[in-house]
Formats: structure tokens, C-alpha cells, sequence
């Protein structure tokens, strides 16, 4: 925390409060879900009880810093869709349905963009107490130590993370074939975690050399750009000619020595 207040703009302090407040809600309702799972399973309306409130309890907090910022997030969409330049982007929880299982593995994902770049984030994991955050120019940080991607230069021997996808989804027999086709290069098996933003903060500390998801949301990846990036990786949406919505993003993000490895992996039909 010493570290955090000493670094940051305004904007960052903003966030920072607003995640704080908004966790305390969140880690009494997980608590809640752990204690309901043994009477029923499966409780939807109070996870989206859970999401709501803890969506309300920071927008609330960057509404009264800022009345004008535009707001992106989401449960409730847009506020001030007017407001392009100044613009919070938020996940009140990514990793809902660990959260709703008691699984603790989810976060609150805050970003603040700027004339539609991303200048500053915090990715907050309430149940283990990880507060990853950056600032454009000054570094990124896990609580109060810096971070830095890891060192691998193989894809062979790295550790990759992905997600989805979803049922849904037009891709989805692509996306389980891409699957094999890179589980088939590593030595390690791939894992998968069920939140992007934790998935991308950890690529950020090192713990993962490489992630890669389809279809994702931008508020699941904002604070994950300016976190990633800080920390000396690389993050790139790549096009989906058949994706209407910008705000849906195909993303891959890794410690920047595997990227090109990754890239290749998943684009080209055939490497040998």
C-alpha cells in the first residue's frame, strides 16, 4: 500500500479506494457462497447479487471523484457515453463462476483510459490480498514489490494459461483444435484458471510465460494492458474478420521472448 500512495495520480487513488471498498463486500459474500454450497447448489441470483454490488460500491466511488468520466462496465454497460476521452473501464468480479463455487480465484479489475489508450490499472485478488497495478512510465507492481515477465525464451518449456470457450461461441471447434495444436508444443500441460485478468497479472509476475483467449470482453483485459505492458511483456488483439463488436477482443499476451513462438502456433495451420 505505501508503495501504491506513493506512486500514483490522482486517478490511481481513485481506483485504488474505490477496489478496497468494494472488496470488503466482496470477500463477506464469498464467504457466504462457501456456506450456501452445502445447503444448494448452484445459488445464480445471489452471484449476480454479489456482481452488482460490488459494480455499485465502486462506481459509486469513481462517480463521485469524477461525476463527467465516461464509465464502461460490466453489469450496467455505459455512463456518460458522451465523456470519450476519460473513461473507466471495470470487472467488478472476472471469475464469477469460481466465485460462485467458492472457488478463490477471481478478481476486481479497474482500468482508467485516456484518449483511448490505457494509462494506469489495478487487477485486485481480495482473497489472497494481490493488488497488481501499473502506471504508465513508473513500472507495475504486485502489492509492494516490482514485477517483470519471466525469462523463457521457449515455447516448449513455458507455462501457458488460457480460457473458453464459451458454448456459445461460433469458434468453439476451432479454439478446442488450437487447444491440441498447442498442447502438442509444450512440455507442461496448459493450464486454465477461469479469469483472464489473474491469468494476464500473473504473465505480468512471471508465473506464466504466455496467455491466449478468444472472445474476450475488454473490461476483462483494460487494467491487464497497462499491468502487462509495465512489467516488460507484450499483449496484441488480433482481428476476427467475422467480430462485429469492438469491445470483444482476441488477445495474447506473453513475456514478449515467446511472443512471436505463440503467434505462430496459433495462426499457422501447420508448424513443424
Amino acid at each position: 500500500e505505501s508503495k501504491l500512495m506513493r506512486l500514483n495520480s490522482p486517478q490511481m487513488n481513485i481506483i485504488y479506494k474505490a477496489c478496497i471498498k468494494a472488496s470488503k463486500s466482496l470477500i463477506r459474500d464469498f464467504g457466504e457462497i462457501e456456506k450456501l454450497q452445502v445447503s444448494s447448489k448452484g445459488p445464480g441470483d445471489f452471484v449476480s447479487v454479489a456482481d452488482k454490488k460490488t459494480e455499485k460500491i465502486i462506481i459509486e466511488e469513481l462517480l463521485k471523484a469524477h461525476p463527467d468520466y465516461g464509465i464502461l462496465s460490466e453489469e450496467v454497460g455505459v455512463i456518460n457515453e458522451n465523456n470519450k476521452e476519460k473513461r473507466w473501464i471495470i470487472d467488478p468480479i472476472d471469475g464469477t463462476s469460481n466465485f460462485l463455487n467458492g472457488i478463490p480465484q477471481f478478481a476486481i479489475s479497474i482500468g482508467y483510459e485516456e484518449k483511448g489508450e490505457i494509462t494506469c490499472g489495478i487487477i485486485f485478488d481480495p482473497i489472497k490480498n494481490e493488488m497488481f497495478f501499473a502506471e504508465k512510465g513508473a513500472g507495475a507492481f504486485l502489492n509492494n514489490s516490482r514485477i517483470r515477465v519471466s525469462n523463457q525464451k521457449k515455447i516448449k518449456d513455458s507455462i501457458l494459461v488460457t480460457g473458453g470457450p464459451r458454448f456459445s461461441s461460433k469458434r468453439r471447434s476451432e479454439t478446442f483444435d488450437e487447444y491440441i495444436k498447442i498442447s502438442n508444443r509444450v512440455n507442461i500441460p496448459i493450464r486454465k484458471y477461469g479469469s483472464a485478468s489473474l491469468d494476464i497479472a500473473n504473465v505480468a509476475c512471471g508465473r506464466f510465460d504466455g496467455f491466449w483467449q478468444w472472445e474476450l470482453n475488454y473490461w476483462d483485459v483494460a487494467a491487464g494492458i497497462i499491468i502487462l505492458k509495465e512489467a516488460g511483456g507484450f499483449i496484441e488483439f488480433l482481428k476476427n474478420s467475422s467480430e462485429k463488436s469492438s469491445l470483444k477482443k482476441n488477445v495474447v499476451a506473453t513475456n514478449s521472448k515467446i511472443h512471436q513462438e505463440l503467434l505462430d502456433s496459433l495462426l499457422k495451420k501447420n508448424i513443424e
